[in-house]
């Protein structure tokens, strides 16, 4: 049973965006991310994605952070659980990435 994807805003101390995301990101809410994402990027400031509550990521989720790290500045924060998945699919190489 997957579990259900979260996705919460908030605004940082230095005013940056924060994009709180967590639960499985799968092929079938992918897209919901994508959305949350282009959203909040309109809103001009920068954008964390906090993503050390995701327990697990697909390849239809890496695809969309792959996305929109292509088209801009993108800066995740992530658990030890993803490190390897992040490192292999190239995505750290893309966006920054820190790991928490």
């Amino acid at each position: 049973m997957t579990t259900a994807l979260t996705l919460i805003t908030s605004t940082g101390d230095d005013g940056d965006r924060i994009l709180t995301v967590s639960g499985e990101i799968d092929m079938s809410n992918a897209t919901d991310l994508g959305v949350a994402l282009d959203r909040e990027r309109a809103a001009g400031t920068a954008l964390t994605v906090d993503l050390t509550g995701v327990t697990y990521v697909d390849s239809a989720g890496l695809a969309v952070l792959f996305d929109r790290a292509a088209s801009g500045d993108l800066r995740l924060t992530a658990p030890r659980l993803l490190d390897r998945v992040l490192r292999v699919s190239g995505l750290a190489e893309v966006a920054k990435v820190l790991i928490r």
